[in-house]
Order: C-alpha cells, then structure tokens, then sequence
C-alpha cells in the first residue's frame, strides 16, 4: 500500500497549486471538491512525515546506543510510536467512499409494533438530532406524518455537516445507521408493566449537492398536488399545497406536504428525489460488485436488523459489530460516537483485508 504515498503527495502538492489559483474559486462547486480532497491527502502527508520522522528517530536511537546504553532505552518506546504511526498511514491510505463529504437525508419510517414503533421513530429522531448538534452540524425536518401518541409514523430529516474533511462527512458517520433498529421496552399503552419488542426502520441517502449530478428528465415525472392533512396553519386542508412526485421510470415516489407554500413542497420533494435516485444507481453498481460490499459493514439491505435498543437492561447492542454497551441513556441522548465508530473501524478492518488479498 505505502507504494502509492508518493503519488498521493504529488496530487497534494498539485492542489495546493490549484487552491492558490482565484480562478478557482469562481467555481464553488470544483473549489468544494478540491477543498475536501486537499483536505484529506492533508492528513495523509501529516501522518506519512510523523512517521517518517519516527523512523529516523528510532535508527538515530539505535546508533547511539551502541556508543551509550542509556539511549537504549529510548527504542522501545520509539518502535511502538514507529508501529502506531505506521499503522495510522496504512489506515488512512484505504480507498475512501466518494460520498463521506456528503450530507445526508435521513427517513425514519414505523414498522412493527403500530404506536409504540411511531414512538420509537421520535426517540430516534431525537437521539440523531442530539448527535448532529453535539458535532456542529444542522438538522431540518422535510416531511414528518405524526401518529396520534407524538410519535411519526414517517419523518424525513436533512443532516447538513458541509465538511471539507471527508471523515467528518455526515455520510461518512450516517450511512451504517440503514437498516432495523428493534427496541425492547414496556409501553405507554401496556398496562401490564410487560416488555414488548418493536422495530423502526431507518433509511439514509446521500444528498446531492448540485441538481445537475443526477438527471432527471421533466417528462418523466408525474407531478400531482392535493391539499394537506393533519397539524398545521390556516393553508392546511384550505389550498393545494401538497405535492407528490412520482418518478416513472424507477417507480420512486415522493411527497411533501410540511411546508404551506406548493413551491416550498415541490423543492423538497426534489431534494429526496434526486437523493433517492442517486442511491438507486449506487446500489446498482454495488450490486455489480457484490463481492466487494459483501465484505463491508454497511449492507444495503434495508430489511437487516442492525441494532438492539433494550430500555430495561439500559443496553444497546450493534449485531454488525459486536459492539455493546450499558449506557442506552447515554445513546439516547446523543451519545451515539461509540456505535458509529465501531462500525467505521469494522468497515476499515474489512477494507484492509480485501486489500491484502488483493495484494
């Protein structure tokens, strides 16, 4: 792997040259890609010279210690530094998703358990905005259908990191929450105090950053607008402001209804539509390569349970990763860190091991 850092630092040196360019900059777009790629080949020149610098370090140590034993002492130590900083480059030189720097729209839909599921989809709702906010990042509610308890039956939130480093990209933290999260607690509609189990299921896309990556032809939309329903001001059930898009081709539908304005609707629809889409040809060409996905940690499969939320034992459980622990309060709350960085270390684990088989 080490073989490629000379090709790496050469391509940082290269955009460093474009960054200090203002013709650049009058492309925000490129200049954003630029941004986040210099960024990222930022950290792998920083940890390539540390470890460098060990290594001399540590054949300067061993030199003098020929001469004076005390600076033998000094090598231990140095070989573990030279070995940690050794393994950060290997790490930092696996192939990273195109798609870290994205933001990402994230759909919370009720599933098994009727009122208690819908209940569970707010908890999670929260628990992700608490996350978002404890790492700087915006949230905004594009859609929400609430059940009669304060729950959702449906709720769709935009997570907006607008990172220059990848790693901090929302979907590089957000894309291993897809699949079923199965709650184990008493409900508020359980007079018998018993444990009931109940699943929710969550959804989670890139979002696009401009409209011309993914093209939608205007002919091929089916647009209908009707008026809303449910909780609202004076233009709910008065005005035609809802509005569903439906996709022909793929079959994909979207509709939007939370804001009073038909235009307002209409751009959010297309917000999830071209999201939708773009995940729809990602997972056609991970299907292409199945072999490869099949090794990682975030699957596809929208129908897999990941995660166990047991209220009464205070445990959360990741069934990918193995990973457990005893402060779901904690989660719950935002403390979500831990769990996410789990599945990003299982996903690097296998990443390396594809590599070493290739190699």
């Amino acid at each position: 792997m080490f073989e490629q850092v000379d090709a790496l630092l050469a391509e940082h040196a290269d955009l460093q040259e474009q960054l200090a360019d203002p013709a650049l900059h009058s492309e925000p777009a490129r200049a954003k890609k630029v941004n986040q790629r210099y960024a990222e080949l930022s950290k792998i020149k920083a940890a390539h010279e540390n470890w460098v610098q060990l290594g001399e370090d540590l054949s300067a140590a061993k030199e003098l210690a020929r001469e004076d034993e005390s600076f033998a002492d000094e090598v231990p130590a140095l070989e573990t530094e030279l070995a940690a900083a050794q393994e950060k480059v290997r790490r930092l030189l696996i192939p990273r998703d195109p798609d870290d720097a994205r933001d990402v729209i994230l759909e919370i839909k009720g599933g098994e358990g009727g009122a208690e599921s819908a209940l569970f989809a707010a908890d999670l709702l929260r628990m992700y905005s608490y996350y978002a906010e404890s790492k700087g990042w915006k949230t905004e509610i594009l859609e929400s259908d609430e059940s009669d308890l304060g729950g959702y039956k449906n709720v769709q939130v935009a997570i907006k990191a607008n990172a220059t480093d990848p790693s901090q990209g929302a979907w590089a933290h957000l894309k291993y929450e897809g699949g079923v999260h199965r709650v184990q607690r008493v409900p508020v509609t359980e007079s018998q105090g018993r444990i009931h189990t109940s699943t929710t299921g969550v959804l989670v896309y890139p979002e696009v950053d401009e409209p011309e990556e993914v093209e939608i032809n205007q002919n091929d939309l089916k647009i209908d607008v009707y008026r809303s329903s449910g909780p609202g001001g004076q233009s709910v059930n008065t005005t035609d402001s809802a509005v569903r898009i439906t996709h022909l081709p793929s079959g994909i539908v979207v509709a939007m209804q939370n804001e009073k304005s038909q235009l307002q609707n209409r751009e959010a629809a297309m917000r999830v539509l071209r999201a939708r889409l773009l995940a729809k040809q990602q997972e056609e060409a991970e299907a292409e390569a199945s072999a490869h996905r099949k090794s990682q940690i975030r699957t596809m499969d929208r129908s897999e349970r990941i995660r166990t939320y047991n209220f009464p034992e205070n445990r959360i459980a990741d069934h990918r990763t193995g990973f457990k622990a005893y402060n779901l309060d904690q989660v719950m709350n935002g403390a979500l860190g831990p769990v996410i960085d789990s599945c990003i270390h299982a996903d690097e684990e296998s990443r390396l091991a594809e590599l070493g088989q290739e190699s």
